[in-house]
């Protein structure tokens, strides 16, 4: 089976690929030391496999892009933040069960 790629945010393309993205964007922040964040990776992938075409779905590592989670106070890992328009419209924070992550997008779309 073929997935649908998870997008790779950074400091220097997410004002492009999130705030003027044309669909609803999904960022997990995460970080590589983080237990929590290698949970919620294969909820990311299902996130990006279910709804494509409908949600643009990333990650961004904390740990190389410090400016984008220090401006929108990201705390913990993972963090997830759903844009729409540009506008955070919904967060879910710690390790949650896919139904959670699911349940901040589905309005949405």
């Amino acid at each position: 089976m073929t997935h649908a790629p998870v997008l790779e945010f950074t400091d220097a393309n997410f004002d492009l690929e999130v705030l003027q993205a044309s669909l609803p964007v999904h960022v997990e922040f995460w970080a590589t030391w983080s237990a929590p964040s290698r949970t919620v990776a294969p909820s990311t992938q299902k996130l990006a496999d279910d709804y494509a075409g409908e949600l643009a779905v990333g990650r961004l590592n904390i740990d190389d892009n410090q400016d984008t989670p220090q401006r929108y106070g990201i705390r913990t890992v993972p963090t997830v933040l759903v844009f729409k328009a540009g506008k955070v419209v919904a967060q879910v924070v710690g390790a949650r069960p896919y139904s959670a992550y699911q349940a901040a997008i589905v309005p949405l779309l």
